[in-house]
């Protein structure tokens, strides 16, 4: 077949009266036994008879097809494919409604089937069916994407007749709410009926809120029936004032009011088919009673018997239509199967046009009579409403501001001091770029729309903590300030299963649709405990900003306020402060690693190691003090220490070794940092070294932080002369068309890559292609954390250029290092290393 044609789904139907027939029995029987069906369907009524379909589907195609095998009907009890390549039988899937709705190969009310088709490939479906309810058989065989195309628009129109029906019940028990008038809540609950109705005989409720029970299914489908046909009478019986101008007519809904209670109780207790057999008949008798009743009434002069004469004729017609497609006396097409559902969207629009008639009508003059007092009351309330609204709410998104979640938090503490609290609060990061780009007006509505989905998200969530302010507003979600938002969690009541909140942040973290742009707003996620972390709400929600800061990396990260993590506590910042003075004073140290040339075996290089030993806490590792540099910007006076210091020690007690280099790390934040390349400059003339001599270190990451500014300030180092290295090569993402514009010299090659290099033929052979396209693109390659010779031996005959590590030695203190080279006389150190490397 054609990729363009359609997909055969004509189909052959043999009928089994006793339902007892197996696939073998199936499989035996001749083909005059099967019957075709043209029409790709098939409506055989109310039978007690099992179904059985075959069809063969054949791929003329080239290439390979994703099908799926649809009847596209959700009402049946029991339905089992059997797909057969050949006489091979390569899979069974059993579904139906009367089983849990998971499993399912495709995520969807109608029974479908998923299979594949290789190039001129046949394979022969053959699908079980018996169901208690109408035996309707519409196969439909589509390609993947087509179906699902088609499925999307299809729910699309469903769901958008449920939300109209949504919108009229709301509208109603507003209306029921304000008046305290029964029709409009009569109203309300029959369209919720008609609404449970479609959405349990479309399959969707089955889907989406109870789909481990499809007993429940069957018993709301049966439900919905009297609940829709009790509150139809009810309200058409105070809408056309029948006790005024029928009584009979009045009789005969009373009567009818009777059995539907009594039809309710029966679909909750008796047997499926006995229920559903009542409800057939009520609803024969039900939509008779009230076809008739407009016309009664309208006839004795109601005006609103005309709008409901008008609204229930295309209901009673689709009615008419959906029953003679169950019971096979029309065919299944776009009318029969939706004929109802338009008939009720088309009664509910026009009733709902009457009871808006019928509400003005009758309020009109109250309105007008009580206009002027009610202007002046809106006006004083208004006057309140905006005052109180701009204490506590923010004007953008009208959720509740920083004072109202600290008066809030403070009296949920005092009133459960025993109790645990998590304050979690989210920043949107990307905020002001977002109000640069877009503008104030667009990114405002963008804060409204995550505003309302955070509102709804939480809303769903019961360990978070509701509560109503003087409007009867649910408050749940707080704005802390322009970008930051807070809610508080009841801990004690999670049981440490923090999954839905998982699940609600992560999607806050999807991208925002807006004006046909989807947009990153790059949330962070942070929070702290009751009593652990604090005990009153700034401090609670300082320290869940705190967490925000130190959150793991990763998607939809949440960070726990930690004091060790805490960058902003005194302790860490008094040891800021003590690093400054540190380097002020010159007391902190710079210890030296030697670097070694595996082709002439000499020590070509150091790399400056920077130790601080403090005159209280003793010696500070680097791994304590070097982040918290890096997040408060100290990091450049210790880069800026390092290289004075660094040179100083190269042109003076280190001056006699003039062709040692130097290499000294720097940071992401160095490269954005005003003056150091002057810097550089200033010592390099102080102490007469030649620029080449110097080599700054940089990790891949770093140089990726901020490419354009970090690629300029490399390239201006590199124009005087300084030498670059790519460190820890292969730790991280790599870039190759990003390390290929940096001016660099070197790469090191990152020890996680050397540490098993020797016992690895995987860990080889990554390394040797990392040499081979170092050395392609032009760079030396150096493999630093070398720990033994055997290593050192496989690094030279991998084609690496330098070394360095506790082989050849630790990092020393500069007395040390001065020690250590003297008794590296060069011939014998090139000629020891040599045989050693030859070995």
């Amino acid at each position: 077949m054609a990729d363009e044609s359609p997909i055969e789904s004509r189909f052959e139907f043999w009928e089994d009266p006793s339902a007892q027939a197996g696939l073998a029995d199936v499989l035996a029987l001749p083909d005059s036994d099967w019957r075709p069906r043209d029409s790709g369907s098939a409506s055989f009524g109310m039978t007690p008879s099992a179904y059985w379909l075959r069809v063969a589907v054949r791929n003329g195609t080239p290439q390979q097809l994703n099908l799926i095998a649809e009847l596209a009907y959700s009402q049946l009890d029991d339905v089992v494919f059997h797909v057969f390549d050949g006489q091979s039988r390569v899979h069974r899937f059993a579904t139906g409604d009367t089983r849990p709705f998971y499993p399912r190969e495709v995520e969807h009310p109608h029974m479908l089937l998923r299979f594949a088709l290789a190039p001129q490939q046949t394979k022969t479906l053959y699908v079980r069916v018996e169901t208690a309810g109408p035996m309707i058989l519409p196969l439909k065989i589509w390609r993947e994407n087509q179906f699902f195309g088609a499925a999307s628009n299809e729910q699309k129109l469903h769901f958008f007749y449920y939300g109209c029906l949504v919108v009229i019940v709301l509208i109603n028990l507003a209306v029921f709410l304000t008046l305290r008038e029964r029709l409009y809540l009569y109203y309300a609950l029959a369209i919720s009926g008609y609404l449970l109705f479609f959405a349990s005989s479309e399959g969707y409720s089955f889907q989406l809120l109870y789909p481990d029970a499809p007993w429940l299914h069957a018993r709301a489908l049966l439900a919905s029936m009297p609940i829709l046909a009790l509150f139809s009478v009810l309200f058409c019986r105070s809408f056309l004032k029948v006790a005024s101008h029928s009584p009979r007519l009045d009789l005969a809904m009373r009567v009818m009011i009777c059995f539907e209670v009594v039809n309710f109780a029966a679909a909750l207790t008796l047997d499926y088919n006995l229920a559903m057999k009542i409800s057939a008949f009520s609803a024969l008798v039900f939509f008779s009673l009230l076809f008739v009743a407009g016309p009664i009434t309208w006839a004795a002069g109601v005006r609103a018997g005309a709008f409901f004469t008008l609204a229930w004729t295309p209901l009673t017609i689709g009615v008419l239509a959906t029953a003679g497609r169950a019971l096979g006396f029309f065919p299944v097409n776009f009318m029969t199967e939706y004929a109802m559902q338009i008939g009720s969207g088309l009664e509910a629009f026009i009733l709902t046009l009457a009871l808006a008639d019928r509400l003005y009508q009758e309020r009109e003059d109250k309105i007008q009579a009580q206009a002027h007092s009610l202007r002046e009351e809106k006006a004083r309330s208004e006057a309140q409403y905006r005052l109180t609204e701009a204490m506590t709410h923010d004007a953008v998104t009208g959720l509740p501001n920083r004072n109202r979640f600290e008066r809030m938090v403070n009296e949920q503490l005092a009133n459960h001091p025993n109790g645990q609290f998590m304050v979690g609060v989210a920043r949107i990061t990307r905020l002001d770029e977002i109000n640069r780009t877009l503008g104030l007006t667009r990114s405002e509505r963008l804060l409204k729309r995550l505003a309302q989905q955070m509102t709804e998200l939480a809303s769903q969530l019961p360990n978070v903590h509701h509560s109503r302010d003087d409007l009867g507003r649910v408050e749940c979600v707080y704005q802390l300030s322009g970008d930051s938002f807070g809610i508080l969690v009841r801990a004690d009541r999670t049981q440490d299963d923090f999954s839905r909140l998982n699940q609600a942040l992560a999607l806050l973290s999807e991208p925002v649709p807006l004006d046909n742009l989807a947009i990153e707003l790059h949330p962070k996620f942070g929070a702290s405990l009751y009593p652990n972390h604090g005990t009153n709400a700034a401090l609670l929600i300082r320290n869940a900003h705190v967490g925000m800061e130190i959150a793991p990396r990763g998607p939809y990260a949440t960070g726990f306020y930690s004091r060790d993590l805490d960058i902003y506590s005194e302790g860490r910042l008094t040891l800021m402060t003590d690093l400054r003075e540190a380097l002020r004073t010159d007391q902190t140290d710079l210890h030296y690693q030697p670097k070694l040339c595996l082709s002439t075996g000499q020590i070509i290089g150091l790399e400056a190691l920077i130790r601080w030993h403090h005159p209280h806490r003793g010696w500070v590792y680097p791994s304590d003090f070097i982040p918290l540099a890096e997040e408060t910007g100290v990091i450049t006076e210790l880069t800026r220490w390092a290289v004075t210091r660094g040179l100083r020690d190269l042109a003076g007690p280190l001056g006699h070794l003039t062709n040692l280099g130097l290499s000294i790390n720097i940071s992401a934040r160095d490269l954005s940092a005003a003056g150091l390349k002057e810097r550089i400059e200033t010592v390099l003339g102080e102490h007469k070294i030649e620029a080449s001599r110097l080599t700054l270190e940089l990790t891949e990451t770093a140089a990726m932080e901020d490419p354009e500014k970090g690629l300029k300030a490399l390239n201006a180092l590199a124009n005087i002369g300084v030498g670059v290295s790519v460190d820890d090569f292969g730790s991280g993402y790599s870039s190759l068309s990003y390390l290929k514009e940096l001016p660099a010299t070197e790469i090191k090659l990152d020890r996680a890559l050397i540490t098993d290099v020797c016992s690895s033929e995987s860990s080889r052979v990554i390394v040797e292609t990392a040499i081979n396209m170092v050395h392609g693109l032009g760079y030396r390659v150096i493999a630093e954390g070398v720990e033994d010779e055997d290593t050192a031996r496989l690094l030279k005959d991998l084609g690496c250029d330098h070394l360095q590590g506790y082989w050849l030695c630790h990092p020393l203190p500069l007395a040390d290092l001065l020690d250590w080279l003297s008794e590296q006389a060069p011939a014998r150190s090139r000629e020891s290393r040599a045989q050693s490397l030859m070995r």
